[in-house]
């Protein structure tokens, strides 16, 4: 099963449309997923369940423990800064380092408001990932204007949908 983390966790956020438009597209693939949410993570999680407090927070070990079972992710990644959100690399750091990841593989798509797509935020995380051992699929579409890309919560962008494909196929030959 492919799980889809929404790298951020603002309500209502464009991630989340993402997301959903990409488990239908692993759907018509015949590829179960499941979408993990940060904002469903427990609000005081980087003080009650990392570092000396590892293990100790059973909401985040619910949490924690759909990740572990993971073997192929897809990141949604909005642009927050010239980066990645905050909230994705608290929840990163509190993974068992670094078993939570090691050997497993995702993928990674940009989007932002900006004309980047999220370009340096997936070059980030790359890194982030490789130091972690985690292989990352090669083709990262970045989702640039995405705003101007969407209606009532769909791609309008034909280029945009073909690129989440090829990129899910590849993820499932991976």
């Amino acid at each position: 099963m492919v799980k889809i983390i929404v790298g951020t966790n603002r309500k209502d956020s464009v991630s989340k449309n993402i997301a959903s438009i990409y488990q239908e597209i692993l759907e018509n693939l015949n590829t179960p997923s499941q979408i993990l949410h940060l904002e469903d993570l427990p609000h005081d999680f980087v003080f009650s369940a990392l570092y000396e407090n590892n293990g100790k927070n059973p909401d985040y070990n619910t949490f924690h423990q759909k990740v572990k079972e993971g073997q192929k992710f897809v990141f949604i990644v909005p642009e927050y800064n010239g980066s990645f959100p905050g909230i994705l690399k608290a929840f990163i750091d509190g993974m068992t380092y670094p078993n939570s990841f090691r050997n497993k593989k995702c993928a990674l798509v940009g989007i932002s408001s900006g004309i980047g797509g999220g370009g340096i935020a997936l070059s980030h995380l790359t890194d982030i990932f490789h130091y972690l051992g985690m292989h990352v699929l090669a083709l990262k579409p970045k989702l640039a204007k995405i705003e101007e890309n969407m209606s009532d919560n769909l791609l309008t962008n034909r280029l945009y949908m073909d690129l989440l494909h090829t990129q899910a196929q590849m993820l499932i030959d991976f």
